[in-house]
């Protein structure tokens, strides 16, 4: 079906408008970025750069995707977002293009939600189910796996990991990487325990909740050094959840780790 484009919309030469799109009054989508199917922009939208929109996702007032980095190191060279398919971004929030220093891409998946005012900077890297709360800001080069929750106000340091499954409540400071399925509270972000509702939600089996408290446990009191702790878990468990945890801390990165209490 052919897009609905609102008579106030801009719609700049070269830009790829989806089958049955719906554009709304005052938005302006630019020369280079390419709306799957179904694409909604509901009005005084700005969807510019070289972005590219996933099918039946939808944007909502006064968004801005696309836009050049908010990084004194950007000299003006190839950047790009990409986002996936069903997302539901809300009032107010930025998404930005990528840089040479982080790859030249910022991507995020499918199934989010990125709730009003809330920030995905620079060569972020976003996975799938996803849900930014109001007013968080995910900084550069963050990694946030599948099934992340990241709560209001909350601020991730530059460089910062969130594992599958994390939760990081509302207002902390998160600037170290969080372990899979960890919960962070505070407002100095203190890995403070597991994420139990999140994993009964998805249904995960009492004896992989078992599991993976004795895991955190064995994090928090075990012999050795953290990464020493962390090796002894994969090779003793028989649980995938635990697995992911210790594959995660084991894993290259730039910054250290939240660890338990």
């Amino acid at each position: 079906m052919s897009p609905k484009i609102h008579p106030s919309a801009v719609i700049e030469d070269g830009a790829r408008i989806g089958a049955d799109c719906t554009i709304g009054p005052f938005c302006l989508v630019g020369a280079d970025v390419t709306l799957g199917d179904r694409v909604t922009l509901k009005s005084h939208v700005v969807v510019t750069g070289n972005t590219i929109i996933g099918e039946d996702t939808e944007i909502y007032a006064f968004a801005v995707i696309g836009e050049v980095p908010q990084d004194k190191k950007y000299k003006g060279e190839e950047s790009r977002l990409i986002v996936g398919a069903r997302n539901r971004i809300r009032e107010h929030v930025t998404m930005n293009g990528g840089t040479e220093g982080g790859g030249g891409v910022t991507r995020v998946g499918d199934d989010g939600l990125f709730m009003a005012g809330c920030h995905i900077a620079h060569d972020a890297q976003v996975a799938n189910r996803v849900i930014v709360v109001n007013n968080a800001a995910v900084a550069g080069h963050c990694i946030l796996e599948d099934d992340v929750l990241v709560g209001g106000l909350a601020g991730l340091h530059q460089f910062v990991r969130i594992g599958r499954g994390a939760i990081i409540g509302a207002m902390a400071k998160v600037t170290n990487d969080v372990m899979p399925y960890g919960l962070v509270q505070g407002p100095r972000g203190e890995l403070d325990g597991l994420n139990l509702v999140g994993l009964k939600r998805r249904g995960v089996s009492r004896e992989d909740i078992t599991a993976l408290r004795a895991a955190f446990q064995m994090l928090a009191q075990g012999e050795g050094t953290f990464k020493d702790r962390a090796e002894r878990l994969g090779d003793e468990t028989n649980s995938d959840y635990v697995r992911d945890i210790a594959e995660f801390i084991l894993s290259e990165s730039d910054r250290s780790f939240l660890t338990p209490k």
